[in-house]
């Protein structure tokens, strides 16, 4: 008969729990870092953040239109800090379904898509002024090798509804593939938590509809929050569970009849995705030295034309009289 050591049989059972606690540690808390940061979720899945057809992939997830507003300067000069201004209008009232079913602010984020060679201004560079309006946020590139795609957020809403971007304009002295010319500029802004994961599951963001026709013969209220809905096809008596996440309201009750495809739920979101894009010049200081100069000298031939025109006169002048 072999004999089994009770304290090697205690340490495998240990060891097992520890695992066991480790990965759900780990799931819970890449949960809700990914429901909290969601310009992660461009930044993983595309190398790109705006697609051939234009359109910018923060819109996958963030399902709802909204509007978004960007200024920045006609013109600038080369090497020359300048602010990008990003505004994500909406209702500081508002109140949006947090990741646990409860009722929370709204975040707001934005990824600024410059032409190539501009970038984040360094510190150094930014003025006093300029860190004042920037306060507290921290920017990053979309990529190590892409310094003129930026993103920002989740920041809190009520305080950063208006995002101020420090951009340095390049230098074709010393940037060979930089010319002087127009440039398109464009921004994409959210306000709120995304309705689709990029796996392609449902957040608790977003209306549940029915999987199947028939009869609600029961619904379960679950202890952490949310329901099980049990459908039973009236032909068949096939049952089928739908799972609704905390967050969403119910709208439907036990016995009633519904099809396939019809809301279960509400739709709790109240945020949304918006894009625009701005036009920039990248201004040679020649060219402006030149066209003061221009003008000066029009106005010159201008004074001296008049000038002589009254010198003329005068000439006439004192012929008639002579």
């Amino acid at each position: 008969m072999q004999n089994r050591n009770p304290f090697y049989w205690i340490k495998k059972q240990m060891t097992r729990s520890i695992y066991v606690y480790v990965s759900i540690m780990i799931y819970v808390l890449s949960r809700v870092s990914i429901s909290n940061a969601y310009p992660i979720f461009a930044q993983q899945g595309y190398e790109n953040p705006r697609e051939t057809t234009g359109r910018i992939v923060c819109a996958n997830c963030h399902l709802a239109n909204k509007p978004v507003e960007i200024e920045v300067p006609q013109a600038v000069f080369p090497d020359t800090v300048f602010e990008a201004i990003v505004r994500i209008p909406y209702d500081m009232q508002l109140k949006q379904v947090l990741a646990n079913g409860k009722k929370g602010g709204l975040n707001v984020g934005a990824v600024l898509i410059l032409p190539e060679g501009f970038e984040l201004a360094p510190t150094d560079r930014i003025s006093p002024e300029l860190k004042e309006k920037i306060g507290n946020l921290s920017f990053q590139s979309y990529r190590p090798n892409q310094k003129n795609i930026l993103v920002i957020g989740p920041v809190p809403g009520q305080k950063y509804s208006e995002i101020v971007f420090p951009i340095l304009s390049p230098d074709p002295s010393t940037k060979k593939d930089i010319h002087f010319l127009k440039y398109p500029i464009y921004v994409g802004g959210n306000r709120g938590r995304g309705q689709i994961y990029p796996d392609g599951g449902k957040s608790n963001n977003t209306v549940y509809n029915a999987t199947s026709t028939g009869i609600v013969s029961k619904i379960v209220r679950k202890e952490k929050g949310g329901y099980e809905i049990t459908i039973v096809d009236a032909l068949d008596g096939h049952q089928s569970v739908d799972v609704i996440p905390p967050g969403p309201e119910l709208l439907v009750s036990e016995g009633e009849s519904i099809k396939l495809d019809q809301p279960l739920t509400s739709n709790p979101n109240v945020g949304g995705f918006g894009q625009g894009d701005a036009e920039i010049v990248l201004q040679d200081p020649l060219r402006i030295q030149g066209l003061l100069f221009f003008f000066t000298s029009v106005i010159l031939a201008q004074v001296f034309l008049v000038l002589k025109k009254k010198q003329f006169e005068k000439v006439q002048l004192y012929e008639m009289n002579f």
